[in-house]
């Protein structure tokens, strides 16, 4: 049975390879605009910036050098029920230098489409075992991110030799450039 966990909380993550499944509804388009959210990963060393450019690892870039993170692609919806984007994780690829990984999920073009994940509802990361697919965890975000267009939903870390998750729910109004100004 997987573990639903709160702002904040943390769990181990036992499973050497497994899926980071990311969803997300949109409320009745008041913007007369579609909604496109897109999931991005930052592989962060020591210093809490990226071990290099390709560590970005988002639409345009799927994978990272050393193969240890995988995006499936970007839905430009988000319509139907489940994860609306995926990203597998191999631990045992991962290079020695990885300390984070952090997940973040921003609205493509929120400026000029006046979005704001106040607009987003229903929204959850959850990791699975990817062998067998079944939930390890999952943090549902609750609550009201009225002004931010993007949010880091949680990070992966590692501590002692153990990875761990925690559920992190913090919201920025910068959009993804402002993450990665923080983590270049």
């Amino acid at each position: 049975m997987a573990i639903n966990l709160q702002k904040g909380q943390r769990q181990n993550i036992s499973a050497p390879k497994f899926i980071i499944g990311l969803g997300w509804d949109t409320n009745a388009n008041t913007t007369g605009t579609d909604f496109d959210l897109d999931a991005s990963i930052f592989i962060l060393g020591d210093n809490q910036k990226l071990l290099a450019d390709e560590y970005f690892v988002f639409y345009n870039n799927l994978k990272s050098p050393d193969g240890c993170v995988e995006h499936t692609g970007d839905n430009r919806t988000g319509d139907g029920d489940g994860d609306d984007e995926e990203i597998i994780v191999d631990l045992g690829k991962a290079n020695a230098g990885i300390k984070e990984i952090c997940v973040v999920v921003t609205i493509h073009d929120a400026e000029s489409r006046r979005q704001n994940f106040g607009q987003v509802r229903n929204s959850f990361i959850r990791i699975l075992d990817a062998a067998t697919k079944t939930e390890i965890l999952k943090y549902e975000l609750e609550e009201d991110f009225s002004i931010e267009t993007a949010i880091e939903f949680g990070c992966i870390y590692k501590k002692e030799d153990t990875w761990k998750f925690e559920a992190v729910g913090t919201g920025m109004k910068g959009g993804l450039e402002e993450y990665i100004q923080r983590y270049s």
